[in-house]
């Protein structure tokens, strides 16, 4: 058996150093937000002077919160529409590209992938000042199309990288069988690149959930967004269910996360 030397164990130390200190950037925020959310004070405030539910009570109160259900609500069918929409058109453009090998392909998965590098702020007084010019109002089919140019790229992404690792022979055997391209589609190339949409659809519903920029140019006092309610009550009054939202908010993430692991099993193919 070699032994280790000091280097070796230097170099996991400060690697296992580096991790934990990592681990604990992202970790201790998450903690703090859910601790406050309990609070019985009158403000945010940690750490907090004793436990209660009651923010939470009011938070689901449909009285004292009707505002922020309305938000919430707008925000997961914006967030619903928009990805169900993005994972038809990403799909279907990730299948046109992989198919043809010509230089024009490559140029038209750079376009497609192109929101991904713009700055969001940007795209929404764009879309803001395009929309205007056109003379049409904030609405949500508009929310809907402004955050569908946004998150599409991360369905299309993950879906065009399961189309890049699928053996071409598993199509052409079944083609050899008698099987329509159709479906090959559905029986074939659709079961092994589900994993790849169905991380692109997770990570598109989370971002537009999330979206602050384009939310903020494209909404009005109609169709007011759970991101742009919370940032509203922090300016003005520092309400502790803030920290009572984004509880729920990281309960229904990993919710989701435990969700896709088990849809999909990640973390098997991983191995």
């Amino acid at each position: 058996m070699q032994r280790s030397t000091f280097s070796d164990v230097t170099y996991n130390w400060v690697i296992g150093l580096l991790a934990g200190l990592a681990i604990l950037i992202l970790v201790a925020p998450v903690v703090i937000v859910i601790a406050t959310s309990f609070t019985t004070s009158q403000t945010l405030r940690f750490p907090p002077p004793d436990l209660s539910l009651r923010w939470y009570r009011e938070l689901f109160d449909t009285t004292r919160s009707a505002q922020i259900h309305v938000a919430a609500g707008n925000s997961l069918w914006v967030a619903a529409i928009a990805t169900l929409v993005g994972m038809v058109l990403s799909v279907l453009a990730a299948l046109a590209i992989t198919r043809v090998s010509r230089p024009s392909a490559k140029l038209l998965e750079a376009s497609f992938l192109s929101p991904l590098v713009l700055p969001t702020l940007s795209y929404g007084l764009a879309a803001l000042m395009f929309f205007s010019v056109l003379g049409i109002r904030p609405s949500l089919n508009l929310l809907i199309a402004g955050h569908l140019v946004v998150i599409a790229p991360f369905i299309f992404r993950t879906t065009l990288a399961s189309l890049t690792q699928l053996d071409p022979a598993l199509l052409e055997a079944s083609a050899n069988l008698g099987a329509s391209k159709f479906y090959g589609f559905r029986r074939v190339t659709l079961p092994l690149i589900a994993p790849g949409i169905a991380a692109g659809c997770f990570l598109a519903f989370i971002s537009s959930m999330d979206n602050v920029p384009v939310s903020l140019f494209l909404s009005n006092a109609r169709t007011g967004m759970l991101p742009i309610r919370m940032w509203g009550m922090m300016e003005s009054t520092l309400d502790v269910r803030i920290a009572a939202i984004a509880g729920v908010m990281i309960v229904f993430t990993v919710t989701l996360m435990l969700m896709m692991e088990r849809v999909a099993g990640f973390s098997r193919r991983m191995r």
